[in-house]
């Protein structure tokens, strides 16, 4: 593992060994694919202000979030079917997070279920990714079952009445693979991805079974059967965000789906400052996702205002690589860039990360025409 230095060398290495329905449908966007790139290509165009002199001896890369204490604001975002990528899947990806001590997320349409990631990772803070299903005695059981086996928080996808054109699955006609299921289910729902007429087997699952016609009164329907928080996940207008949290939303985390859903629509770090903005006044803690791949990004965010980072496809190429020892290898590369950065940057602890530690280019580009 210690040719690994990067993000991104994990990446290019489980790229090469992912076969191809598996990797075009982790690593596609929408569409275009616009947006896909601009997700990472935004944080570019911030610029780390760092402080001097003020002492880094002590630095502490430890927070809170929902009341749960965490070694880094870095979490595992959740993401689907991940027994493509490595035979172990979601285990793996959850024990790597126990191991870590930060937060797993699993996937409604996982290829492990809720009880076999609670046995494999007892002690991880586990959070569950829920999509409401047309039968909402389906929808039901799956948050029932995800409290009863220590689940610490729900987190609602808002952004999904269909799933997003990917122009790769449907040249692919994405299926699941024949050996694997959507774990979380029995019978006709965990086997229907088999089947595809046309086009990606994953989309005409989710268009034949999601609901397309939630509100934000739906919010309320999840909170009477449930006593976990509930995390809003897809927020990318303050309107929106406000909504959800007067809906009885417990935290919002804003995210473009990996610019799975849209393309066209603004890479995450972008809009991130206005939801912190609109939400400050309801004592919520709002997170992230979306682009990131080095500890600078996690920084650039945490600034901007997010209490805590996920990240998606970095968890996906670590375990394509080597299952859990390459999820804690990814987990390891963000916690040593964002310890150098915090330590050089001048903020010995995540409190110290304020919004002045970062300005965009283009008020630099202002400052150079007035002289």
């Amino acid at each position: 593992m210690e040719k690994y230095i990067s993000v991104k060398d994990l990446e290019e290495a489980a790229i090469a060994l992912l076969p191809q329905n598996a990797r075009d449908y982790y690593k596609s966007g929408a569409t275009e694919e616009f947006t896909l790139k601009e997700n990472k290509v935004a944080f570019q165009r911030l610029r780390i202000r760092p402080k001097c002199l003020v002492g880094v001896l002590n630095y502490n890369l430890r927070t809170k979030v929902l009341g749960q204490d965490v070694s880094m604001p870095v979490g595992i975002a959740p993401t689907a079917m991940q027994r493509m990528a490595h035979p172990e899947g979601e285990l793996a990806n959850a024990r790597a997070a126990e191991a870590m001590g930060t937060i797993y997320t699993l996937s409604t349409i996982a290829t492990s279920s809720i009880e076999e990631v609670a046995a494999a990772a007892p002690k991880v803070t586990k959070w569950f990714q829920l999509y409401i299903y047309n039968d909402r005695e389906v929808t039901r059981n799956l948050v029932l079952r995800a409290e009863k086996a220590g689940f610490k928080a729900i987190v609602l996808t808002v952004d999904t009445p269909l799933f997003g054109i990917r122009r790769a699955d449907i040249r692919n006609k994405f299926t699941l693979p024949e050996h694997l299921r959507l774990a979380n289910f029995d019978g006709y729902l965990s086997t229907k991805i088999h089947s595809t007429s046309e086009g990606s087997g994953l989309n005409e699952y989710v268009n034949s079974l999601f609901d397309k016609s939630l509100t934000w009164g739906d919010i309320q329907w999840l909170k009477s059967i449930t006593k976990l928080p509930i995390v809003v996940k897809g927020i990318l207008r303050s309107d929106d965000a406000v909504k959800a949290i007067e809906a009885g939303g417990s935290a919002i985390l804003v995210s473009n789906h990996g610019a799975r859903q849209l393309d066209g629509v603004p890479p995450t770090i972008e809009v991130l400052p206005e939801i912190v903005e609109a939400v400050k006044n309801y004592n919520v803690e709002v997170y992230f996702d979306g682009g990131v791949t080095t500890g600078t990004d996690v920084f650039k965010a945490i600034a901007l205002g997010a209490k805590m980072v996920f990240v998606g496809r970095p968890a996906l190429w670590g375990l394509a690589v080597s299952g859990q020892a390459g999820v804690m290898k990814m987990l390891n590369i963000f916690r040593t860039e964002l310890e150098y950065t915090l330590q050089i940057a001048g903020t010995p602890s995540i409190k110290d990360i304020t919004k002045d530690m970062v300005r965009h280019e283009s008020e630099y580009y202002k400052l150079v025409s007035k002289i």
